[in-house]
């Protein structure tokens, strides 16, 4: 086998630790802003409050859980939020504490050393607390608290998780997505230092929010600042917090099928928007989207645009094919797609980056080197570097890593 180069994974996770918002908000808000609550599932009926995620299932009633409290919401840490090191029947809905997980998830130094186990030199994580794209905050209460809580995310994110890591952890932040105008107003300061990646939506109506099309630009600011400042919006599957599904009565095996869908109707909403004419620097990445599916629906918005432009509302804002806007304007991610990887020229070879999903029931870790190997047999050494980790410095602005 050859020599492949160190991985630049562009789609791992953190846990955040304990103390990520006590330790920076004013101490008013500790009763209500996000805070670690130790507690067995059968007491928490009567501590109130609403919650979100299936508490403690299967598992012991009786038995110490880590629960995520904000305002009214009661978020247990679950075994499905970092899976690494545990037998696939132990991935449950089951609610843990810290100790119940590996210290990877969320402690720098072990999260260092298990990318070296997997070959990765760098890594960008998305959130777990706040969820894919902040929405947690986007639902607060109060907005007052929701914007601070918002920063003190990111501060820990660039100061702590990644400044400490030697530049392999790579900044990716939080905005608040109610407020286009402070969103972008917090793009600019963490882009000040040096971060070039923000969470979004794929479909931002499912959160109750405008779309990218909104005819009074609601997301224009926030457009405008990544476009200046050359920060890439990352969606990751399950940002617009509704998995794609045929009906409620569907097995979960149709939605796990139907994952990259929303990935799919994300792209081919900013391929049709016109954004990418206004915001000519402005670049997008679909995370855990996977790839294969790119090519057709890049041939069928070609013949959309090409035969139906006049009646179809895009004939005075895309000004070029969406093929040519996808090669100049997004990046597609996957970690297990054999077909994708035999269509990478026919997608771009520019286009695709690597990811092993750390610590999520998908990783590919500790193997992540192995199956790299296994999936990239056929490419010829200069694509397997752009997909491992040439592409990712370009799309993150990683010149630390050339």
């Amino acid at each position: 086998m050859r020599d492949l180069p160190k991985i630049i994974s562009v789609d791992d996770h953190v846990i955040e630790p304990a103390t990520v918002w006590s330790d920076r908000l004013p101490a008013k808000f500790h009763d209500v802003g996000p805070r670690i609550v130790r507690a067995p599932v059968k007491e928490m009926e009567f501590l109130g409050g609403k919650f979100s995620a299936a508490p403690g299932a299967p598992g012991d009633p009786g038995e110490p859980v880590d629960w995520w409290f904000y305002e009214d919401l009661r978020r247990p840490l679950l075994r499905l939020d970092t899976a690494v090191g545990y037998a696939r029947e132990d991935i449950t809905l089951k609610g843990i504490t810290y100790q119940d997980m590996r210290p990877g998830s969320f402690l720098v130094p072990d999260r260092l050393t298990d990318m070296d186990i997997n070959h990765v030199e760098a890594s960008l994580c998305f959130p777990t607390m706040p969820r894919f794209c902040g929405q947690t905050f986007s639902e607060a209460s109060d907005k007052d608290l929701a914007l601070l809580c918002v920063k003190a995310y990111n501060d820990w994110m660039v100061d702590e998780w990644c400044g400490s890591s030697g530049g392999r952890l790579i900044p990716l932040i939080i905005v608040p997505l109610w407020d286009p105008v402070a969103a972008a107003a917090e793009v600019r300061r963490n882009a000040e230092r040096g971060v070039h990646a923000v969470c979004f939506s794929e479909i931002p109506p499912n959160l109750g929010l405008p779309s990218i099309h909104d005819k009074d630009g609601y997301w224009l600011p926030f457009f405008e600042a990544c476009n200046e400042a050359k920060v890439t919006i990352n969606m990751h599957i399950g940002s617009g917090s509704k998995m794609p599904s045929t009906s409620p009565d569907a097995p979960p095996a149709v939605g796990s099928t139907l994952t990259f869908a929303n990935c799919c109707f994300s792209m081919v909403d900013w391929l049709m928007s016109g954004l990418f004419n206004t915001f000519t620097d402005l670049k997008i990445a679909y995370s855990e989207g996977q790839i294969g599916w790119i090519p057709y629906i890049l041939e069928r918005a070609d013949t959309v645009w090409t035969e139906n432009r006049g009646w179809g509302g895009i004939a005075d804002k895309v000004l070029q094919p969406p093929s040519e806007l996808f090669r100049d304007h997004i990046y597609g991610c996957f970690f297990d797609d054999p077909h994708g990887v035999r269509s990478i020229e026919e997608i771009g070879i520019h286009n695709v980056t690597y990811e092993t999903d750390y610590p999520h029931s998908d990783s590919t870790w500790p193997h992540s080197l192995k199956i790299a190997e296994e999936q990239t047999a056929g490419l010829p050494d200069d694509i397997v570097y752009k997909v491992l980790r040439g592409n990712a410095i370009e799309m993150l602005s990683l010149d630390h890593l050339r």
